[in-house]
């Protein structure tokens, strides 16, 4: 079924980070993060090589309203991106009939290992399961990325098959891992 996720007016705040829509002022932290090489290539997308290259991201991010700044409060900047986006799930036979979005995210490299994604997904997942009512989230991740099948499993998410993504801006195909987390009603502890 599809869905869609607005990130106008939210808020949502954890222990270290506040997670809100991307404003222009965020162009710098985007690119610093952005432009690294490895952080993109892990999600499908190659590495910032200027700054204009950001800022049409940017640009796309506070269009599109589906992806959330992940601000990091004692670094006092963006560190991150997290967003929900139309899913593989889909497609599927066994889950195209559920209110359901895809959970993406991008960390600075910086910030790898200290559980700032999970962090932010669990706060992300609880507002979709207990404000917008969705009744599963569905995720994946390249064969490679073993952090992020590490969040993933802290989450909750079940692993329900495999797939071949096709990045168009790397020219590359990725085999890739499928999760999906059901709603069920129950408080989520990480």
């Amino acid at each position: 079924m599809n869905i869609t996720f607005d990130t106008t007016n939210i808020k949502i705040e954890t222990a270290r980070l506040a997670l809100r829509p991307f404003v222009e002022s965020d162009l710098d932290d985007l690119y610093a993060y952005a432009s690294v090489k490895g952080v993109g290539e892990m999600a499908g997308w190659p590495h910032h090589k200027s700054i204009e290259e950001s800022r049409k991201i940017l640009h796309m991010f506070m269009r599109d309203k589906n992806v959330l700044a992940i601000f990091h409060k004692c670094d006092k900047k963006v560190i991150g991106s997290i967003g929900l986006h139309p899913s593989w799930a889909n497609k599927d036979d066994r889950y195209k009939h559920l209110k359901l979005l895809e959970l993406g995210y991008a960390l600075s490299k910086d910030c790898w290992g200290q559980g700032i994604v999970a962090e932010a997904s669990k706060v992300v997942i609880d507002y979709c399961f207990d404000r917008l009512g969705l009744e599963a989230i569905a995720s994946c991740h390249f064969v490679e990325n073993s952090q992020s099948k590490r969040v993933l499993e802290k989450l909750g998410f079940g692993l329900v098959g495999k797939g071949t993504y096709h990045s168009t801006q790397l020219n590359k195909n990725f085999d890739s891992l499928r999760y999906i987390l059901m709603n069920r009603g129950a408080n989520r502890e990480i």
